[in-house]
């Protein structure tokens, strides 16, 4: 199963025609996908435009395939569920962003294990097919807490923060 997410600041539309074209040429294949606020409605895949965090955690639990725009929390939590990814960065020059943050962000983590970049639509549909046939070899999981010795230094530094303030 494919899930795919845009998150819930920003429309996407690019992405959202591009899953759901993805959709319409796989039928077979299950897509679900989290439109946010775009105004186009997928045509070929089931949707949703925000859901509970439950659901998202137990679609992105199911999925074969994470399909998202570049943010950190999506990252994050595919990372910790250790799926693969594919992501495309929203492009400010197509006024889906303020900045060009999420090239940078892309750029970031494009070498890690189990995720890779679609520079547009095309790359985007043609790495689905590939990533379903083929996946990917993936990171070890992240932890979704602290380590102790990292609430140390951070306690550390916060007491030594608060002692120069006196």
């Amino acid at each position: 199963m494919i899930f795919a997410s845009v998150g819930s600041l920003l429309p996407f539309e690019r992405l959202v025609r591009a899953v759901d074209t993805w959709a319409h040429d796989n039928p077979a294949e299950e897509v679900f996908i989290q439109i946010g606020d775009t105004a186009f409605e997928p045509q070929h895949a089931p949707f949703a435009r925000i859901m509970p965090m439950t659901e998202y955690r137990d679609r992105l639990r199911d999925c074969d395939l994470l399909v998202a725009h570049v943010g950190m929390g999506s990252i994050l939590q595919a990372l910790q569920m250790r799926k693969q990814m594919l992501l495309m960065p929203r492009l400010k020059n197509r006024q889906e962003h303020t900045t060009d943050h999420q090239v940078d962000t892309a750029m970031r983590f494009a070498n890690v294990k189990g995720i890779r970049i679609a520079d547009d639509e095309a790359m985007l549909r043609r790495e689905m097919s590939l990533m379903l046939r083929q996946p990917l070899e993936i990171s070890d999981a992240i932890s979704d807490h602290a380590s102790p010795e990292l609430l140390n230094n951070v306690k550390s530094f916060l007491g030594g923060v608060k002692s120069r303030r006196s």
